[in-house]
């Protein structure tokens, strides 16, 4: 069909909007109970389960490139994936703003129709598991794991599981980090050198950076960039994953690196307003119910306390900071390499 045979689009139709405005049904009103802000809540929720939506919808396309076998430096895929993640990061800052909103209903507006909401809750945001999972928060790591899938119906449960048996995007991110040439490539170290002694040259510099109180940090440092025995199988990140992760970190002022290093920096400021996401749901729910208990049966703030504390993701990647040093105490690299990281002449 072409731009002549097709008909016209009209504005309410193509959002529509007859679904959308008429999707809110107050409680309180069905009850015939006068709660003037219940049609806020309602709205409010809406709109964060429209943005999970989007969010979904942008992690899905970055999944599937970094499902590729092997992802060309000279194909727009990584600039796609900083975008895309970047746009999270939009609409989660709009997230966290939008708490400001929910504010302006006091606790006493709330109390007019909260307990006719039972046992729903935001527990039972389906979308917002599924985002949790499809970057990485497995079902081992989860706060309170018995609650977790008690408040679902069974398709959502099976909706749930089902995104957890997925590849994430961290496992995905760790492999597109194992197959980087950085570190393994030996062309890029003349015949005399071994990798080993990029790490042992930097380790020496390392060393001689910290501080008294900083030396614990040493053998942090030889448990994670080492393949020996002692590597903590529960870590999410190989040890070549983190040594490549390391390496874009320090050298990340050659062309090639821009991209990997706005990758990386990009997804722990996801993991950033997740958390400031959630800690502003917190104070949110301490200022409006106190100690009582959520809709839903938890223990309200504890809960959401507890939660925050340990559903960081990309928690290593955060990590890695703690081995930075300088730019004027990086080691020298081999020429070959240093062409390959930048422009082509």
């Amino acid at each position: 069909m072409n731009k002549k045979e097709r008909p016209p689009v009209y504005y309410s139709e193509y959002l529509q909007l007859d679904k959308i405005l008429n999707a809110q049904e107050p409680e309180s009103g069905k009850e015939g109970i006068k709660a003037d802000d219940e049609m806020l809540f309602i709205i409010i929720h809406q709109a964060y389960e429209l943005w999970f939506k989007q969010i979904i919808h942008e992690l899905n396309i970055v999944r599937a490139i970094f499902k590729q076998d092997n992802i060309h430096k000279n194909e727009p895929d990584i600039y796609n994936s900083v975008h895309r993640l970047k746009r999270i990061c939009s609409i989660l800052n709009i997230t966290v703003s939008q708490m400001s909103v929910m504010e302006t209903m006091t606790p006493l507006d709330f109390l007019d129709f909260r307990d006719l909401l039972r046992p729903a809750s935001g527990f039972q945001s389906i979308q917002f598991k599924v985002i949790e999972a499809a970057l990485g928060l497995t079902y081992d790591n989860r706060h309170g794991k018995g609650y977790y899938l008690s408040q679902l119906n069974q398709a959502d449960i099976d909706m749930v599981k089902k995104a957890e048996e997925e590849e994430s995007l961290i496992v995905l991110i760790n492999k597109w980090l194992e197959r980087m040439p950085f570190i393994k490539n030996k062309s890029y170290w003349d015949a005399a050198t071994e990798d080993s002694e990029f790490w042992s040259a930097y380790r020496k510099a390392y060393t001689e950076s910290l501080s008294e109180t900083e030396q614990a940090n040493l053998k942090l440092f030889d448990m994670l960039f080492t393949e020996g025995d002692e590597y903590p199988k529960e870590r999410r990140f190989s040890a070549d994953a983190n040594k490549n992760a390391l390496f874009i970190m320090l050298y990340r002022d050659y062309p090639l690196l821009h991209l990997p290093y706005e990758l990386l920096n990009t997804l722990l400021e996801i993991d950033e307003l997740l958390s400031l996401w959630r800690h502003r749901h917190i104070h949110m729910v301490q200022r409006t119910i106190g100690k009582r208990v959520g809709t839903g049966g938890s223990s309200g703030a504890e809960y959401l306390r507890a939660a925050a504390d340990s559903h960081y993701i990309f928690k290593e990647l955060a990590e890695l900071t703690s081995f930075l040093l300088p730019r004027n105490q990086l080691p020298k690299l081999p020429e070959v390499l240093v062409e390959d990281l930048g422009f082509k002449q």
